[in-house]
């Protein structure tokens, strides 16, 4: 190898770039900031991602909340007409008394 030619100082930027993106890669899969092209840290948006989590909590209440009512439905469609209307005027009786 010619240590004097173009090609040595292609591969040590070629390693230093492979290094400086393995780097971030762990970094972001373990939660740390990120480190940008000059040196410096990004956060990765700390307020941003407490905020999406209360979200995420909040629409997985709802989304348990559907999927019972869903079940009802279902067993509506499947079960013998019958079935149904008994079930509806035990539900009238009930909410009289």
């Amino acid at each position: 190898m010619n240590w004097g030619g173009p090609e040595f100082v292609i591969w040590i930027i070629a390693i230093s770039t492979g290094g400086w993106i393995i780097n971030n890669w762990i970094r972001a899969r373990h939660g740390y900031a990120l480190e940008d092209e000059w040196g410096g840290k990004t956060d990765r948006g700390g307020k941003e991602v407490s905020a999406l989590k209360a979200e995420n909590a909040e629409l997985k209440e709802r989304l348990a909340m559907f999927e019972d009512r869903v079940i009802v439905l279902e067993r509506i469609a499947t079960d013998k007409s019958v079935n149904i209307a008994a079930q509806i005027e035990n539900l009238r009786s009930g909410d009289k008394a």
